[in-house]
């Protein structure tokens, strides 16, 4: 049975069941979720639809003039093929595509093959970086992301078809700019700037930043990781007397899964929750998590709930024992808030709800994949 949503709330526009097209993959659709086709959207509901998807809009009032004079705008997203899928990038991503497509936007996923060698993921083997980005557009198909809208592109493919275009921008952009502001981009690749960088991996913020003009993004929508090379972009329109910048829309980075983790890590198996985790391990994992009593800030369990949990079921449900106040369900991230923080609503109650509606979510790619298959 379908799940109606509201097209008028942002946060509805996510996902909901029976998926009906998930490319070359066959399966029981009721396992999976999928966005509802939606009605048309006013401009007011446009902008609201896109900007839910960001942390951080550099600047509003040109994405709002952007929208009503585009009705298809393109979107930029990346990602470097480099290992496992952590469930931020995949449910996240899925819910803030299926957002954005029902905005009207065009969104281009930037596979950033050579990016992924530049950096030295999987040992530089093009081949397996290769085979980890088709693993990776396959489960996004399996999460319901709706993909008609969606370009999938091969930063080899496209840059090798149109060299005289983008080797003169990467040159443009690195003359105008200095060594030390390029260093300072090397967040972006997962590095410090204390750390020693090889020269490979100097030329990464210069290209990255010409792949935005390059895919004639008018948005970035990338995590706030990535912003200053976003920022880059922007900078370097001043250059060249452009007055068209680029928008940035920066979405929430979901923190690891320990205290003081800023970030998930795909070197740390302990730091998320990854697409291809067995039951076991969510529970463990789960178990495990910093999750202070009645403290929300900087809590991981919490922002699990707030970025994954409500957004793909729009409620979430705690059973628990009589004596422990009976079963509850949620129907808003303020209402769950407010039971946490009074002591309502405990650790030990949180941890096993989120445990199964994580597991909830995942069940369908312990049937389809295994990411040790592919590698």
């Amino acid at each position: 049975m379908e799940t109606l949503i509201s097209t008028s709330d942002p946060d509805q526009l996510s996902t909901g069941e029976n998926a009906p097209d998930l490319g070359s993959i066959s399966f029981d659709a009721s396992l999976s979720t999928s966005l509802p086709q939606p009605s048309p959207l006013s401009l007011e509901e446009r902008f609201a639809l896109v900007r839910s998807v960001g942390e951080e809009c550099i600047q509003e009032d040109e994405l709002r003039n952007l929208l009503s004079k585009k009705p298809n705008p393109i979107c930029y997203d990346g990602f470097e093929p480099s290992g496992r899928m952590h469930i931020a990038q995949g449910v996240m991503k899925t819910i803030n595509v299926n957002k954005l497509t029902s905005a009207g936007c065009t969104i281009k996923i930037w596979i950033a093959d050579w990016f992924a060698q530049l950096n030295n993921k999987m040992g530089g083997d093009l081949k397996k970086i290769r085979k980890i980005g088709e693993y990776l557009i396959e489960i996004w198909k399996a999460a319901g992301m709706r993909t008609e809208k969606v370009e999938f592109l091969w930063s080899s493919n496209e840059i090798n078809s149109r060299a005289d275009e983008y080797w003169p921008l990467v040159m443009d952009i690195a003359r105008k700019n200095t060594l030390s502001r390029i260093i300072r981009c090397s967040q972006i690749m997962g590095r410090s700037e204390q750390d020693e960088l090889t020269a490979a991996q100097i030329f990464y913020p210069c290209m990255q930043c010409a792949d935005i003009f390059f895919l004639k993004a008018d948005i970035c929508q990338l995590g706030m990781d990535q912003r200053k090379v976003n920022v880059l972009a922007r900078e370097y329109c001043d250059d060249i007397k452009r007055k068209n910048k680029p928008i940035i829309l920066s979405h929430h980075m979901l923190p690891g899964l320990q205290q003081g983790q800023e970030k998930m890590s795909k070197s740390d198996p302990t730091s998320s929750v990854f697409m291809e985790d067995e039951e076991a391990e969510v529970n463990l994992k789960i178990k495990k998590a910093y999750c202070p009593p009645k403290i929300v800030e900087g809590n991981p369990c919490l922002e699990y709930i707030n970025y994954i949990i409500f957004p793909w079921f729009r409620k979430f449900e705690v059973v628990r024992n009589e004596e422990n106040g009976g079963n509850k369900t949620y129907a808003s991230m303020e209402d769950f808030v407010l039971d946490y923080e009074s002591g309502a609503l405990h650790p030990a109650d949180v941890k096993p709800a989120l445990s199964k509606a994580l597991n909830e979510i995942l069940q369908v790619f312990h049937l389809l994949f295994s990411y040790e298959m592919v590698v």
